[in-house]
């Protein structure tokens, strides 16, 4: 049976989003799925250009609010950025919770998005096989 992640940051556009399709992608028995604590409502262009090239996006990607799953159970919950991070104690169900924070490349060039891409692959994706124990 698959775990369940719960990706969160502020706008749910660029680390989170790719921090989910990472997950999906590489780590075998995981389903991510990524939530905004105040969600941009759009995933930042450089994201899902990233993704596109590394063959890792589904169109099913979106920036969502936290209320699209709050209703669900996860085995982690897992925060990228300090706001998040802040805020996350408000996410009301029972799970272990991780925070493992980003640089928000929002506004720079594709070169950070490649950097945060990268980030997120050596460093979290290690801590959540970690934590899941898969």
């Amino acid at each position: 049976m698959s775990k369940k992640v719960l990706i969160l940051c502020t706008g749910n556009s660029c680390r989170s989003i790719i921090a989910e399709a990472l997950v999906n992608a590489k780590l075998e028995g995981v389903i991510a799925k990524s939530s905004g604590v105040k969600a941009s409502g759009k995933v930042n262009p450089n994201a899902k250009k990233l993704l596109v090239e590394k063959g890792i996006w589904k169109e099913e990607y979106h920036s969502k609010t936290l209320d699209s799953v709050i209703d669900e159970e996860f085995d982690l919950v897992v925060t990228v950025c300090d706001h998040a991070n802040e805020t996350c104690p408000m996410f009301p169900r029972p799970a272990p919770k991780i925070h493992v924070g980003f640089e928000d490349p929002d506004g720079k060039g594709f070169e950070a998005f490649e950097a945060t891409y990268k980030e997120i692959e050596e460093v979290l994706l290690p801590k959540v096989k970690e934590a899941l124990d898969v």
